[in-house]
C-alpha cells in the first residue's frame, strides 16, 4: 500500500512545559500539508497567551482541561477522566491518526494508527535528577509506559540519545525515530546584547539544576537572571535568593530577555531537547550548557559544556564569557547559525513521513483495538 499524508491527526499535550509550545510550532507547520488538528490539553487551563497561540491557528481545534498529568500526584483518577474524554474525541473526530504525547492514553481502544512521541520520562528524570531508581509508588506510571511501547504504531523521541535511553529503559516499540524539535525563528531576535546571564524553564524542577547558579552568582560580576516558575504543581518552592527573578515572563517578554542576554547558562542534569537553549540560541546568546549526550548531540561545536555539578567549573565557565566579549560573540554566532538547523518545517516534514509510514501499515493501530 503506497503511503498517504493524513489529513485530520487528533492530539494530546499539556500546557505546563515544553510539549505545549512542541505541538503549537508542529500545529502551524502542519498547515502547509492542509492537516486540520484537534488538540486535547491538559494539566492545566491554558493562560491567556496559550489561548491566543492556540486561537491563531485556523487548523487547530483545541479542546482544554485541567486535567492532572499522569506525572503528577493523585493523577491516577484524573488519567482515567481525560482518557475517556479522548475516546470521546476520536468518535466525534474520525481522525486519520492519533498522536500521543504521554503514556496512559496509548493502550485505549483507538481504531487508528497511533504516534507516541517520547519527550521525556519519570524513570531516566529520576535516573539523571536524583541517581536513584523509580521507587515503588511509581510503579503504576512504569505499567502505563510498559503498556504504551508495544501499543503504538511508531515512537518518536526529539534526539537520537534520548531515544535509545528510553529504549533502553522500557523497551523497543514496533518502529522508532528521533525528531528533531523546531522552533520558529521569526519569534525571536538578536541584540544589542548586555553583559547579564540568563537561564529559564521550569525552575522548580530539581533537574534543571538551577542551584548550582546560586553557588557560582557570587562569584561573578555580572546579574544572572532566572525567568520561569519557581513554585511546582504540587505547592513546592525552590530557593531563589540571589538570583534575579524574573519570574514567568509572557512569550514576547522572555523572547525580549533573551534578545538582550550575552550568555544563556542551562546547568541541567537532564534534558532529552531543551527548547529553551533553542531559543536563546536563535537569539543569538551565547551557550554554556550542562555536559549531557543530548545536549553534546543538538549544540557540540555551537556552545561551551560544563559538568552540571562542577560548581568551580562553571564559575569559570561563566566569568571567562562574561569577560571575553569576542569569545561570546563568536559562540553566539556559531549558536545561531546551528538554531536555523531546526526549524518547525523540518520537524513537521519528518512528522508527515511518519504519519503516512503508520498509514501504509495497517498493523499500525493500538493494540487495544
Amino acid at each position: 500500500m503506497s503511503a498517504r499524508p493524513p489529513r485530520k491527526i487528533l492530539m494530546t499535550a499539556d500546557t505546563v512545559g515544553g510539549v505545549w509550545t512542541f505541538a503549537i510550532e508542529l500545529s502551524a507547520a502542519l498547515a502547509g500539508y492542509g492537516v486540520e488538528l484537534t488538540l486535547l490539553s491538559m494539566g492545566r487551563l491554558p493562560d491567556e497567551a496559550q489561548q491566543a497561540e492556540a486561537d491563531a491557528l485556523p487548523n487547530l481545534r483545541l479542546v482544554p482541561t485541567a486535567f492532572r498529568l499522569e506525572w503528577m500526584q493523585n493523577c491516577q483518577s484524573d488519567v482515567v477522566e481525560s482518557g475517556q474524554v479522548l475516546t470521546q474525541l476520536a468518535r466525534e473526530v474520525q481522525p486519520d491518526v492519533i498522536h500521543l504525547n504521554g503514556y496512559y492514553h496509548a493502550t485505549l481502544p483507538f481504531d487508528v494508527p497511533l504516534l507516541l512521541t517520547a519527550h521525556s520520562c519519570v524513570a531516566s528524570w529520576l535516573r539523571a535528577s536524583k541517581r536513584q531508581p523509580i521507587p515503588l509508588e511509581w510503579q503504576h506510571y512504569m505499567r502505563w509506559i510498559s503498556g504504551a511501547v508495544p501499543a503504538a504504531g511508531m515512537i518518536t523521541a526529539p534526539t537520537r540519545t534520548f531515544l535509545t535511553e528510553f529504549e533502553s529503559l522500557h523497551g523497543r516499540g514496533r518502529a522508532a525515530r528521533a525528531i528533531w524539535n523546531g522552533r520558529s525563528p521569526l519569534l525571536f531576535r538578536t541584540g544589542p546584547k548586555r553583559n547579564v546571564v540568563l537561564a529559564a524553564g521550569r525552575l522548580w524542577d530539581e533537574a534543571k539544576n538551577i542551584s548550582i547558579l546560586r553557588q557560582v552568582v557570587p562569584h561573578l560580576d555580572v546579574p544572572v537572571l532566572i525567568a520561569g516558575e519557581d513554585i511546582s504543581p504540587d505547592a513546592k518552592q525552590i530557593d531563589v535568593s540571589g538570583l534575579g527573578m524574573l519570574g514567568r515572563l509572557s512569550r514576547t517578554a522572555l523572547a525580549s530577555a533573551m534578545a538582550e542576554a550575552r550568555i544563556f547558562a542551562s546547568p541541567a542534569r537532564y534534558e532529552p531537547f531543551g527548547l529553551a537553549i533553542l531559543e536563546a540560541a536563535l537569539s543569538g546568546c551565547a551557550l554554556a550548557l550542562g555536559d549531557l549526550p543530548t545536549l553534546r548531540e543538538l549544540w557540540d561545536g555551537a556552545a561551551l559544556f560544563v559538568p552540571p555539578d562542577d560548581v568551580e567549573g562553571w564559575q569559570r565557565t561563566l566569568a571567562l564569557l562574561t569577560k571575553d566579549r569576542a569569545l561570546t560573540a563568536a559562540l553566539g554566532h556559531r549558536a545561531h547559525e546551528r538554531a536555523r538547523q531546526y526549524t518547525p518545517e523540518r520537524m513537521a516534514a519528518e512528522y508527515v513521513n511518519a504519519y503516512s509510514t503508520l498509514l501504509s501499515a495497517p498493523s499500525t493501530m493500538g493494540v487495544a483495538a
